[in-house]
């Protein structure tokens, strides 16, 4: 509670992005402090056996994970690991750094419990996120989501994801190829199925040369229609890729409570959070349903109550992953998500 009443309404007095990074200092300076990690393990961690999921090889200490976008240079994963996560989600990384879009570029929905950000893949680059995972202590399971650089040409997009995927291959458990973020330019080609196969295929190819093969996903966008979504499970289907997420942000910005004059303002960008909510939820139950469960599904968008995200797992969704929910609703909303699975177990 302490968050919601105390902590959020000063944060969101700040411009979002300044906010992002004064919160990451603020734990990385808090969890520096002896026992203050333990003490955010006892308030926010649940250890309980019934909550391991095995997914792609892989044991996951609770469903409950943190999306990419977060902790994109993996600066922040071993401090995060006290607030309960089951599993973090680093990136997006791009081969080269970049600084993204022009600032400002991330927007709270306040009324809509939303967030529109155009950040463009801003990230510090490869060789700085290999760094940061050199000091992984092995606390939870890290995922690594990559893309590709915003000035690179079409026919050089997968020797950007090869790149990052042979770069992080021995940090990351598991990779993520996201092909569905609206914020980086000349995305036409990214979410063509013949280039999807070619991208899928020369990673996987990639993976049988390392002794150990890591589990390749896919993230793609809750606006996809359902010829779209049909298109996804042949090609899973074809390419034997592990597994899902869904989704990433949204488009669409229909029965928004901000006024057209804000977001005429605001300009473009994708939105996350609640607005997102039952778009996700309705693209996990499609997949789910129509390809009879024949892959794994990581649920993600708009999961700001352990309802939200009971609905998912309900849907379909395997684990789950929080972003806005998590700035929102602040770390207790692990806790509350973990105890309201095991309840129903």
């Amino acid at each position: 509670m302490m968050y919601k009443s105390l902590l959020r309404p000063i944060f969101f007095s700040f411009d979002p992005e300044k906010i992002h990074h004064f919160t990451f200092s603020l734990v990385k300076f808090t969890s520096k402090i002896p026992g203050m990690a333990s003490v955010f393990r006892s308030l926010y961690a649940i250890e309980d056996k019934k909550l391991e999921r095995q997914l792609f090889g892989l044991t996951f200490k609770n469903p409950v994970g943190l999306a990419a976008g977060f902790d994109k240079n993996a600066v922040l994963y071993n401090e995060l690991a006290n607030f309960g996560f089951g599993f973090i989600e680093i990136g997006t990384v791009t081969p080269k750094g970049q600084v993204g879009n022009p600032k400002k570029r991330l927007f709270r929905l306040k009324d809509d419990q939303g967030i529109i950000n155009r950040m463009g893949f801003n990230n510090e680059g490869l060789e700085q996120a290999i760094l940061q995972l050199k000091k992984n202590k092995g606390k939870l399971i890290i995922g690594g989501n990559i893309g590709k650089n915003t000035q690179t040409n079409p026919e050089d997009y997968t020797k950007d994801y090869l790149e990052c995927f042979n770069g992080l291959h021995p940090y990351v458990d598991y990779f993520v190829l996201n092909v569905s973020c609206p914020n980086v330019g000349s995305h036409a080609k990214l979410n063509d199925k013949d280039y999807l196969l070619e991208l899928i295929g020369t990673v996987q190819k990639a993976n049988k040369t390392f002794a150990k093969q890591k589990p390749i996903l896919l993230k793609i966008a809750p606006d996809l229609n359902d010829n779209q979504l049909d298109e996804i499970i042949e090609l899973i289907t074809e390419t034997n890729l592990d597994g899902v997420i869904a989704s990433n942000t949204s488009v669409d910005r229909s029965n928004l409570k901000a006024s057209a004059e804000r977001l005429t303002e605001i300009g473009n960008g994708g939105v996350s959070g609640q607005p997102v909510k039952d778009k996700s939820t309705r693209v996990i139950k499609y997949l789910a349903d129509k390809s009879n469960k024949a892959f794994p599904i990581i649920g993600v968008g708009g999961i700001h109550t352990a309802q939200d995200a009971l609905d998912k797992i309900e849907a379909g969704a395997d684990l789950v992953q929080i972003y806005t929910g998590f700035i929102y609703e602040g770390p207790s909303l692990i806790k509350k998500i973990n105890k309201a699975i095991l309840n129903k177990s």
